[in-house]
């Protein structure tokens, strides 16, 4: 029964996305794509563990999600459609051309963000079509509730829907008007990946930060002039290069200037490091990615801890404030500030971001750090509870709870 389940998670994993991309481009309808996917996914949970998985299970599910699929829409289709909709059973018309991008996978994700939608939907949409994540994951991601992110990806159904807007591939000339959104799916998929939120999860899922990894190549190798896709491989191999010292052998999140350095991949540090370089070289201002790769490269390239150059941190900062200013990137440059001013100054910038990082976890858990090295150890408990409460990784959960028992 192990193996069965495996195998069903196994194909969801691999083959979702596929299979209600094809429903889609046949039927002309999100809601009957995945309705049918689910259905096909349930139908083998209850019978593989009787038949056994089939040879292809990739097949096999998109047989059967066809079949669900013109099953519903015979039933809910007028007497004189029905012939037309069984015609998609024996459909011999050619597929579309693959266009720019031969990769399945990443050629989903150009399609789905539509320039016609706002930003967020197509981001959301697409984590949930094409990134398999959870509703719950993609909440988090956005920092809203998960009632609110449903509403969101219903909005981008209903919108695609009324506006007619194509399910096609893009071709080469239509890939810049869409790669801001295809990054910003790939940086979350990866944030994901190395902090995993979601229910029955590890606290590290090295599968999305790789498959991350491996489609901002594709995409260098498609826009080699894009310097935000060149500044998002850069960040997230210098991110990924820290994986090792990430989580300790008893469970707990291991923070940056805690980690053994000795463990992180140098390789992909020298990789990352010549990415930012030659960014740097270019001469042209750099975007949110870049600038975040500068600032990971500037961790990494200190040996220890305590040779950081934290004056250089704040200044690159100040410079992402300025394209960015978000509450989180506000939150992150006052724990570099910590570093260079001291708590107090740090603790009063992250008091005025509480109206609106009053539900992140990051939030409380950085005012507990800061408390606790300011010796207000009741203030920091409480802070450290909140940050438990809301934080949905089990390593960080764990770590937290042990910085806060040793409060006393």
């Amino acid at each position: 029964m192990t193996d069965v389940h495996e195998a069903v998670t196994r194909a969801h994993r691999d083959e979702w996305a596929r299979v209600v991309a094809s429903l889609t481009r046949r039927f002309g309808d999100l809601d009957v794509a995945e309705e049918a996917a689910a259905e096909a996914f349930a139908t083998a949970v209850e019978r593989w563990p009787a038949e056994g998985v089939p040879a292809n299970p990739g097949a096999w599910l998109t047989v059967t999600a066809n079949r669900r699929a013109i099953d519903r829409i015979r039933r809910e289709s007028k007497r004189d459609d029905k012939q037309m909709q069984a015609r998609l059973m024996h459909d011999d018309t050619p597929h579309e051309p693959l266009g720019a991008i031969d990769d399945e996978r990443l050629r989903l994700i150009f399609t789905c963000c539509h320039p016609a939608l706002a930003m967020e939907a197509r981001i959301a949409l697409t984590l949930r079509l094409v990134g398999g994540l959870s509703m719950v994951e993609i909440a988090r991601a956005f920092l809203v509730p998960e009632a609110t992110m449903g509403q969101r990806i219903t909005r981008a159904k209903a919108k695609i829907k009324a506006a007619r807007i194509p399910y096609r591939v893009p071709a080469a000339e239509d890939l810049p008007a869409r790669v801001s959104g295809v990054l910003a799916v790939l940086f979350l998929v990866f944030n994901e990946g190395y902090l995993a939120t979601g229910p029955g999860t590890g606290p590290v899922r090295a599968d999305l930060t790789a498959e991350a990894i491996r489609l901002t190549r594709l995409i260098r190798a498609l826009l080699p002039a894009d310097g935000e896709v060149a500044g998002l491989l850069a960040l997230m191999l210098l991110t990924e290069a820290r994986r090792p010292a990430r989580v300790s052998r008893n469970g707990e999140l291991v923070p940056l200037h805690e980690q053994d350095r000795g463990a992180w991949d140098r390789a992909l540090i020298a990789e990352g490091h010549r990415l930012v370089r030659e960014r740097l070289a270019s001469g042209v201002a750099p975007g949110r990615y870049q600038i975040l790769a500068a600032i990971n490269a500037v961790h990494t390239f200190a040996r220890e801890a305590r040779d950081t150059d934290w004056s250089q941190i704040v200044a690159l900062y100040d410079q992402l404030v300025g394209l960015d200013p978000s509450p989180v990137v506000a939150l992150n440059r006052a724990i570099a500030v910590a570093e260079l001013d001291g708590p107090e100054v740090a603790l009063a910038a992250v008091d005025r971001l509480g109206d609106r990082l009053g539900g992140y976890h990051a939030y409380h858990a950085t005012r507990a750090e800061l408390l606790r090295r300011m010796g207000r150890s009741g203030e920091a408990g409480a802070a450290y509870d909140a940050a438990i409460e809301l934080a949905g990784n089990t390593a960080e959960s764990a770590y937290l709870t042990r910085r806060r028992d040793q409060l006393g």
